[in-house]
Parts: C-alpha cells; structure tokens; sequence
C-alpha cells in the first residue's frame, strides 16, 4: 500500500521576505534529503510581523512566492504547501492564500483562508484579521495520484470549525492540512486538542506545519507543529525550536482505521 513520507516544517518568520525565503529553503533541502515527498510549509511563512507592513508587501510577496515554490518542488522533486502569504484582493485587502505545488512544478490547488481571527485575547493582544484579509469562500481538496490519496486544505483558525473538514471528509479526503501560527495563549488551551479531535472525526492524517516563537517586537507563536494519525495519535512533535515533524503517511493505516471504527459511515445528520 502507498506511503508518504512527509514534513510539517517549523518556522520563526520575521517581517523579512529574503531572509525568511532563504530560511525556508533551509528546511525544504533538509526534509527532501531525509525522504520527505511532502513538504508542508507554515501560515505567514514568507512574512510574519506587522500586519500592516505585511499588507504594503503584499503584491511583492505575492510576484515572488510562487515562482520560488514551483522551482523549489521541481527541483527538489517533491509536493510542496506553502501554507499561508498574502496575495492582493479587492478594496485594499489580501487573500490569506495556501496553494499546493507538484514535483512538476506546477500549483496544483489553491485555497483563501476562509475564517478570519478577530479575537480579544486580552486588553494587550487584540487581532482583526478581517480589516485586511479577504474571507475565501471554497473548500478545496485536491489529489495525490501516485500515493492514492486526496488532501485537504486549510489554514490556522479554520481548524474551529468542524464543518469545513467534514465538507472535506465528504469528497473523501486522506491527508488534512492545517498550516497555522497559533498564539501562546490559544495554542497552550487548544492546539493538540484541536489538531486531534480533527483527526479522530474524520479518520484522517492532519499535518500541522507551525510558527513558533517572537515575531518581530510583538507577536508570539506556540510552536509544536505536528502530525497525526487518524486515530488521533501524535506521529511527530517539533517542539518549540524551528525544525520539523516527520511521519510517514499509510494508505493502510486510514483503511484499517476506517474499517475498524466506520464512523463516517454512521452519520445522520447531512448540511
């Protein structure tokens, strides 16, 4: 049966394109080398610190991520995620956009951030994601032929809510991806909680690539990017440091899962 072997890598991205480009090659080269035929990069990977420098980057950052990704997968041979950068929208705004690249080198799906982070944290940490991000509208799950299995994609605080994976779930998806850049105090109460439970419902690897650290002067991020069985079992933490997860995905594994617990075969509530 196939497998996959794959990477969720953990980044510290600061408000610096090149140097984070340069970064993220890093980690590309060392996943590939150590086997890993899919690369999943984390949300705000190009550029994570001022949302409003990040905004007057935009289109710079949107010309140039693509052409380095594409290159990258082909060169590399690989499935590459590149989970989350900023791509200009109407009135002003961005998409949120995760895009998934072949070893041919080509963007074989695209996904906009569908659920925007406004949230008050505390009087001190306070996001309005929505004041510059453009909401997607679409869920998307593409196909990994060579392997037999679909993947799904999403980005960071589209994991709370259930109903997008499940929309996934329907078209059959093996492989779910949740690129993100969870805060401290979030990612401490929530993340593993999250990240399981999409897992367990949907008898499905989730792959978690991770922010991790102080971003800039401000913004703080959880780390431990993961990923995880369908039975809800951590394969691979990397912890607090930039690095990555590694695990090897098993078509075998999601069969005899499913075969065994046939939940999805059970529901009775369709939206």
């Amino acid at each position: 049966m196939p497998t996959l072997k794959t990477a969720a890598i953990q980044l510290n991205s600061q408000p610096n394109l090149d140097t984070n480009l340069i970064e993220v090659y890093r980690w590309l080269e060392r996943a590939a080398t150590e086997g890993a035929k899919l690369i999943c990069l984390p949300e705000n990977f190009a550029f994570m610190g001022n949302e409003k420098e990040r905004l007057r980057q935009a289109e710079e950052i949107s010309n140039l991520v693509p052409d380095c990704l594409k290159e990258w997968a082909e060169e590399l041979d690989v499935y590459l995620l590149g989970g989350g950068y900023p791509v200009p929208a109407k009135d002003g705004k961005v998409f949120n956009r995760s895009v998934l690249i072949n070893p041919k080198g080509e963007i074989q799906a695209t996904y906009n951030k569908m659920h925007l982070f406004d949230v008050d944290l505390s009087d001190d940490e306070v996001y309005r994601e929505s004041a510059m991000v453009e909401a997607g509208g679409q869920v998307v799950v593409s196909t990994l032929p060579e392997y037999e299995m679909k993947i799904g994609l999403s980005v960071c605080y589209d994991i709370r809510f259930p109903e997008i994976y499940r929309q996934q779930s329907e078209q059959g998806v093996d492989i779910i991806t949740i690129p993100s850049a969870f805060t401290r105090p979030t990612g401490r109460a929530h993340w593993e909680i999250l990240l399981r439970a999409r897992a367990i419902e949907n008898s499905a690897y989730v792959v978690a690539p991770a922010q991790t650290g102080k971003h800039g002067d401000k913004r703080q991020t959880w780390g431990r990017a993961m990923i995880i069985d369908p039975w809800g079992k951590v394969l691979s933490n990397a912890g607090t440091e930039p690095g990555m997860a590694m695990a090897e995905i098993k078509t075998d594994v999601i069969a005899e899962i499913r075969n065994k617990l046939p939940s999805l075969e059970h529901r009775r509530l369709n939206f």
